[in-house]
């Protein structure tokens, strides 16, 4: 066993002790209290309010209008090649023939 694990357990078992001894000893409004202040805790981090939400953090930036004119010019130009039917898609790049003869011993039979 490491030596966080032990560490771990240890703890764990000390606030076992910690929780037992709280609860025998103490009266129904001191366990109220902390129970509610978690209960609140745990409930602002799963339903946070929407002011806290990631998208509030993020600035909105307005694009510039050549910017703009870029996007629609892509836009545009892809409309007009979809509505071309060709068979053949146009791909970045190309098969470069090496300079080695072709041998029919390296070619395989079945692919």
């Amino acid at each position: 066993m490491n030596k966080q694990a032990i560490v771990f357990w240890v703890v764990m078992v000390l606030a076992a002790f910690g929780i037992i001894s709280f609860l025998t000893s103490a009266s129904l409004s001191s366990i109220l209290i902390p129970l509610i202040v978690f209960g609140v805790v745990f409930l602002l981090y799963k339903y946070p309010p929407a002011r806290w939400s990631r998208k509030a953090k993020t600035p909105k930036i307005k694009p510039s209008a050549k910017t703009m004119a870029k996007v629609n010019a892509q836009n545009n130009a892809s409309a007009r090649k979809s509505s071309s039917s060709r068979k053949r898609k146009d791909y970045p790049f190309q098969v470069i023939q090496g300079q080695k003869g072709k041998s029919e011993e390296d070619i395989p039979k079945y692919h």
